[in-house]
C-alpha cells in the first residue's frame, strides 16, 4: 500500500534516535526511506551508513549535503531526487529524525492522504498537554493565531514536520522559497495563496528531553519564519507613524470645523494620502515582491485605501461623537486603535488581491 511513497528524513548530526526512526519505519512496512545528511560532522556521519548497512540500499537511500544547508533545502533536495528517480511516485511524507514522529502516525497521515486524494496532510500535535515544553506551546499558539488573523488559515500545528504531500504538488513545493525552517512556514502560506487543499490528522505529542535535540534556534529561525509577516508589519508601522504624525500635526493646525467637515475627517484624509504612497511602494517591492503590472496593483491598492479611509474615518468620527471625546491626543489614540484592527484585514486583502501573483 505504501510502496510508491517516499519517506523523507532530513537530519543534522544525528544520534541513536535516527536509528530508532529507521527501525520503526522499516518494521512498519515502508520500503523507500530517504535519509538526508544535511552537512553532519564526521563524528555523526556513520549513523547514516549504519542504517543503510542494516536495512539495505534497496530500502535506504542517502542524500548528502557537503555543508549544512537547512531543513528546507534538505526537503527540496529530496523532492528533486524523487521526481527524477521515482516516476510512479504517489507522493512523499516528511518525518523528523529525532523520533518524535511515530510510525503509526506516519501511516495515519498517508491513509488520510489516500482518502483525500489531492490534499496535503498535516500531522498535528496537541499543545494543551502538560508535558509540552513552554516554548513549543506558546510559540505554536502565537503562530497559529497569526495565521488565522492575517492569512485566514485555520491550522492547529503550524510547525509540524510530519507532512504528507501528494505527487501532484511536489513540483510546486520544490519551488517554495526558503532554505531552513522558514520553508515549512512558507509552504503553508503558499498553499493558502494557491488554494492547495489541506487536512489535519491528530498525532501523538512526543518531546524527548524537553526537545533538546532540536536544531531550531528561537531568535534566528523565528525571524526567518515570521520574515514575511514581519516585513508587512514593519511596512505598516512605518506608514502608521507617517499617518499618525501627519494626522496629529494637521489637528494642531486646523480648526475643529472646515466648512461642513470636522477636523478629524480632513486630517484623516490628508494623512492617509501621504502614508498610502509610502506603504504601496514598500509593500510592492519589499513585502510581496510583486512582478505584476504597477498600474493594476496601484488601482487595486487605492480601491483598498479608499475603503480603509472610509472605514477608519467613519469609525473614528463615530466613536468621537458617540463618547463626546475632545482633545487632539485622545482622538489620535482612538484612530490608532481602529487602524491596528484594520491592519489584519488589510494584510489579507493585499496578499490575496492587490499583489496577487
Amino acid at each position: 500500500m505504501y510502496d510508491n511513497i517516499s519517506i523523507i528524513v532530513p537530519s543534522l548530526n544525528p544520534d541513536e534516535k535516527l536509528l530508532e526512526v529507521a527501525k520503526g519505519l522499516v518494521e512498519a512496512g515502508f520500503t523507500d526511506i530517504i535519509l538526508v545528511d544535511d552537512g553532519s560532522d564526521n563524528e555523526h556521519k556513520h549513523y547514516f551508513k549504519d542504517i543503510q548497512n542494516e536495512y539495505g540500499e534497496d530500502k535506504i537511500t542517502i542524500l548528502t549535503h557537503d555543508v549544512n544547508k537547512g531543513k528546507g533545502r534538505a526537503i527540496k533536495t529530496s523532492i528533486a531526487y524523487v521526481l527524477a528517480n521515482r516516476p510512479d511516485t504517489g507522493g512523499i511524507i516528511t518525518v523528523d529524525g529525532d523520533n518524535q514522529h511515530k510510525p503509526e502516525d506516519v501511516k495515519k497521515c498517508l491513509d488520510k492522504m489516500a482518502e483525500c486524494k489531492n490534499s496535503v496532510i498535516l500531522g498535528c500535535r496537541d499543545f494543551d498537554q502538560d508535558d509540552v515544553p513552554w516554548k513549543s506551546r506558546n510559540g505554536n499558539k502565537i503562530t497559529r493565531t497569526v495565521f488565522r488573523l492575517v492569512c485566514g488559515m485555520k491550522i492547529s500545528d503550524t510547525q509540524t514536520g510530519l507532512r504528507a504531500i501528494p505527487a501532484e504538488h511536489l513540483e510546486f513545493m520544490q519551488g517554495v522559497k526558503g532554505e531552513r525552517y522558514e520553508y515549512e512556514t512558507n509552504m503553508l502560506l503558499e498553499m493558502g495563496d494557491n488554494k492547495i487543499p489541506y487536512d489535519e490528522v491528530k498525532i501523538k505529542t512526543v518531546y524527548i528531553d524537553d526537545n533538546s535535540s532540536s536544531h531550531f534556534h528561537p531568535v534566528r529561525d523565528s525571524i526567518r519564519i515570521y520574515g514575511f509577516i514581519l516585513k508587512f508589519a514593519l511596512s505598516s508601522a512605518i506608514s502608521s507613524i507617517v499617518d499618525i504624525s501627519a494626522f496629529r500635526v494637521l489637528l494642531a493646525l486646523l480648526p475643529e470645523k472646515i466648512g461642513i467637515f470636522p477636523d478629524t475627517i480632513v486630517a484623516g484624509l490628508v494623512a492617509r494620502a501621504i502614508s498610502s504612497l509610502v506603504n504601496y511602494g514598500v509593500n510592492r517591492k519589499a513585502v510581496f515582491d510583486s512582478k505584476g503590472s504597477v498600474g493594476k496593483s496601484l488601482v487595486r491598492y487605492y480601491v483598498l485605501v479608499i475603503c480603509q479611509i472610509t472605514a477608519s474615518v467613519c469609525i473614528v468620527s463615530g466613536i468621537v461623537k458617540l463618547f463626546g471625546i475632545s482633545g487632539g491626543w485622545l482622538k489620535t489614540i482612538v484612530k490608532a486603535v481602529v487602524d491596528i484592527i484594520l491592519f489584519f484585514l488589510s494584510f489579507r486583502i493585499q496578499k490575496k488581491w492587490v499583489f496577487k501573483k
